[in-house]
């Protein structure tokens, strides 16, 4: 009896230490990987070219979502980035688009502008960024939160907006490229001044340096068989460069060789420098806190809307990718231990065919411009409606009415729609006009009307929406772009990697909008405030 007593007593004694010893696991770090302008089919199309270090490393060991959407139209960056990152759709986070028409000031507006604010020791127009036009948290932000802002948040990418809207509201600091300098910049919405790791970092001058290595092929150029021969005249080419290989990029020195460096896969290696030096300045991942990198990969768009998905130069690219990655995720193991950091890696959108390469192969394909098309129908309506200003803007496959001119003239805007529609439709490009307050009515695909119900922001976009034939866009004869519903556009890669990560995969339609609620999962944190987006439970252990 005696023994028993002083046994419970012992337990008793022993219980708050072993309390303290059962910490909330966490991992050291997460690191988001966007590959901007990534189909979902780049992580196969070239499998048998990769290493085994970078993507088959991910796809092999990690689990990947094989048909994952993006559920919402039009497909464009800023609304790809911020959907990944608030678990939400532009119909509740205010991203409906890289830019967006503001009826009541008659003016666009760039997602991420802000001119409240300014660039860090710079007069650079590219500094007056910040993410107040995202009207919900993200991941990043609940992980703040969650730490009571003890953890760090990074945001990293060429562009503002894939560095800004990732790295959410309450980040430490978002990084983007400067054309200007050749360096990286942020904003006084982070920080007064650089840390001294920044200032080092844009003292090395990577940009030129990287020029200087010129761009030819990783392989003989007889071996890329899964793309077009090299020399299109549907492709766009380098600013300032040209479109065949070797791309001589130590020949740009003007004011524009930054432009052009960004269409270069150099633009994803100085990415995985800059991540580096975060890593190692603000000791990410290194404070017994688990801290989140959100890094942006920009140059696969810039290269690919400028050459096109079946070009040398993508090929190229997405080899050279997956080199760096592996490499990057090496790195991460000998700095963090293999499986003591999470990694996820998608893309903001996907991207359609160049039409010029379309109908050299006997596919449908092509472009149009609907300014004449506007500028049309405004003539008509100052005769059937007494005014030729009726249709006030087009973009983003939309059209706004001028609401204003409809209630002055006193006409049903309901009748000027169909009136709109029925002469729309008759364009040979036009499959389906409709009126973005009766989706629910219209007769179209259920997944079409979903997509565009959550990409209308009763707030911000426009009356009309516009469907088009499969690889039909707007544009000229060279390159391609991005921002419709078809899959090509919109079916994207969600692979999740290390850290507490089954490995496996799911053919179940998962949404893009499920990578923060399972994020959320994982580290046991409260999903994003406006998302909607369910876990993947399949993916966790």
């Amino acid at each position: 009896m005696k023994k028993t007593l002083q046994a419970l007593l012992f337990l008793l004694l022993l219980a708050p230490f072993i309390a303290q010893s059962q910490k909330l696991n966490r991992p050291k770090i997460v690191v988001g990987i966007v590959v901007d302008q990534m189909r979902w089919d780049f992580l196969y199309r070239y499998y048998d070219r990769y290493g085994t270090t970078g993507f088959k490393r991910l796809v092999t060991q990690g689990f990947t979502a094989e048909n994952c959407f993006i559920p919402y139209t039009p497909t464009y960056t800023a609304a790809g980035h911020a959907s990944i990152y608030t678990g939400s759709v532009p119909a509740i986070n205010g991203i409906i688009g890289n830019n967006w028409y503001i009826r009541q000031t008659g003016k666009g507006m760039y997602c991420t502008d802000d001119s409240t604010v300014s660039a860090i020791g710079s007069d650079s127009e590219e500094g007056k960024m910040s993410p107040r036009n995202m009207w919900t948290n993200t991941i990043t932000d609940e992980l703040r939160l969650a730490t009571n802002f003890q953890n760090k948040t990074i945001g990293i990418s060429l562009k503002d907006r894939g560095a800004i809207l990732p790295a959410g509201h309450s980040a430490n600091a978002a990084y983007w490229f400067d054309n200007k300098s050749g360096g990286f910049i942020s904003s006084t919405y982070y920080m007064d001044k650089y840390p001294e790791w920044v200032n080092q970092f844009n003292d090395k001058k990577l940009p030129d340096s990287y020029l200087q290595k010129d761009w030819q092929t990783l392989y003989p150029i007889n071996t890329y068989t899964l793309s077009s021969s090299d020399n299109k005249a549907y492709e766009g080419g380098i600013k300032d460069e040209g479109k065949v290989f070797p791309h001589i990029t130590s020949k740009l020195n003007g004011e524009n060789r930054f432009e052009s460096f960004k269409q270069t896969p150099y633009g994803n290696n100085i990415i995985i420098d800059m991540a580096k030096a975060a890593i190692e300045g603000e000791k990410l991942g290194a404070r017994g806190i688990t801290d989140f990198l959100a890094v942006s990969f920009s140059s696969p768009d810039y290269i690919g809307h400028s050459f096109g998905p079946n070009s040398i130069e993508i090929e190229d690219t997405y080899l050279r990718l997956d080199k760096d990655l592996g490499a990057f995720l090496s790195y991460l193991d000998g700095k963090f231990g293999a499986n003591q950091y999470l990694v996820f890696l998608s893309a903001d959108h996907g991207v359609a065919h160049v039409p010029g390469f379309a109908n050299e192969n006997k596919l449908p394909g092509g472009t149009y411009s609907l300014k004449s098309t506007i500028e049309d129908l405004n003539k008509k309506m100052l005769e059937k409606y007494g005014s030729d200003k009726i249709i006030e803007k087009s973009m983003n496959y939309q059209i706004y009415l001028n609401r204003t001119i409809i209630e002055q003239k006193k006409l049903d805007k309901n009748e000027v729609e169909q009136w709109l529609i029925h002469e729309l439709v008759k364009l040979p490009y036009v499959t389906e006009v409709i009126s973005t307050s009766q989706v629910s009515t219209a007769a179209y695909p259920a997944r079409v009307k979903m997509m565009v119900n959550n990409g209308y922001n009763t707030q911000l976009s426009g009356d009309l929406q516009i469907f088009v034939r499969p690889q039909y866009f707007e544009g000229g004869k060279t390159g391609t772009t991005h921002g419709s519903w078809n899959p090509y556009d919109a079916h994207i890669p969600c692979v999740f990697f290390g850290w507490n990560i089954k490995p496996g995969k799911t053919h179940r339609e998962v949404y893009m909008t499920d990578i923060a609620p399972t994020l959320a999962g994982l580290l046991k944190i409260q999903m994003p405030n406006g998302c909607v987006g369910t876990v993947i439970t399949e993916a966790i252990k």
